[in-house]
């Protein structure tokens, strides 16, 4: 394999469906399992694995390593769980072993709407590195006696809760090896970038009609922004989740990388974003890291 080419493919890290990379890449070849070997096309991640090594004659050569996914339908319910391929897991290992010396022990604080997934694509990632994860909103409540976010809001009010959660960041800020669920709103206050800043943030960007299926799916009773709203529960989850998004979206651009739903959904031929899995969204995110 040429040189050149397998540098192109390292830093272009992109899923391609099988055949088209045979037709593109004649000289090349994949190594897959049998059961991915029954497939006639499959979205197929170049990873950026490849080793030069010079023959008996001088001449030099290429390796490069493809790992494989397929499509695999699962939610994405930040609340809920779904199991990751074989293949995905296999990937995300693979590209775990790269991220490590590049964020060097920070934290990774996810940030994004109610709903993104930030909990259960936090879970992945802090399995994967080798970090403990922390969901900030539960810090709060562990703060306030085990007093649930929603609880709070009613009793306290939301300044109490944002003072709360200012204070759990800027103890987070002074950790390391962490994954951190942020909270919707903590994005809204200045301060609290001056603490995430300190690790890395990445936005999970969510199409609202996604969050809005998701989080009626489950109700609005632990939403405390959404709760009062009237109408079914998806059409007051959407015009509540358009109201934030309009005061938030300027504030959750600050973070360092943005991961956009829509964007892994094209790249793997999906219609839909629901059709996503968690792990999708970590390889995704591990991506950022080792090609920042």
């Amino acid at each position: 394999m040429d040189v050149n080419l397998a540098q192109r493919m390292q830093f272009s890290s992109k899923w391609i469906e099988s055949d088209k990379f045979y037709r593109k890449y004649p000289t090349c070849s994949l190594s897959l399992t049998s059961k991915l070997k029954a497939k006639q096309k499959l979205p197929v991640l170049v990873s950026a694995h490849f080793q030069s090594k010079r023959n008996k004659n001088g001449h030099k050569s290429v390796s490069l390593k493809a790992f494989c996914s397929y499509k695999h339908s699962a939610s994405v319910l930040e609340s809920g769980s779904s199991s990751a391929s074989s293949d995905e897991s296999l990937i995300l290992k693979n590209k775990s072993q790269e991220v490590g010396p590049c964020i060097n022990g920070r934290c990774i604080y996810l940030v994004g709407m109610m709903g993104s997934g930030k909990t259960t694509v936090g879970k992945i990632l802090s399995q994967v590195l080798g970090y403990s994860f922390c969901d900030c909103d539960s810090l709060v409540e562990q703060e306030v006696d085990g007093t649930s976010v929603a609880e709070i809001f009613k009793l306290y009010g939301e300044g109490f809760f944002r003072n709360k959660e200012t204070e759990a960041l800027k103890k987070l800020s002074m950790m390391h090896r962490l994954v951190v669920s942020t909270g919707g709103g903590a994005v809204i206050r200045p301060i609290n970038w001056k603490y995430m800043h300190k690790g890395i943030s990445v936005w999970l960007d969510v199409p609202l009609e996604a969050l809005a299926q998701r989080i009626a799916a489950v109700g609005t009773n632990s939403r405390p922004l959404l709760h009062h709203e009237s109408g079914d529960e998806y059409t007051k989850a959407l015009r509540r989740l358009s109201t934030l998004l309009e005061e938030r979206g300027e504030y959750y651009a600050n973070a360092n990388a943005r991961v956009s739903l829509e964007n892994i959904a094209a790249k793997l031929g999906y219609r839909d974003v629901s059709s996503i899995t968690p792990t999708a969204i970590a390889i995704e995110v591990s991506f950022l890291f080792v090609f920042s």
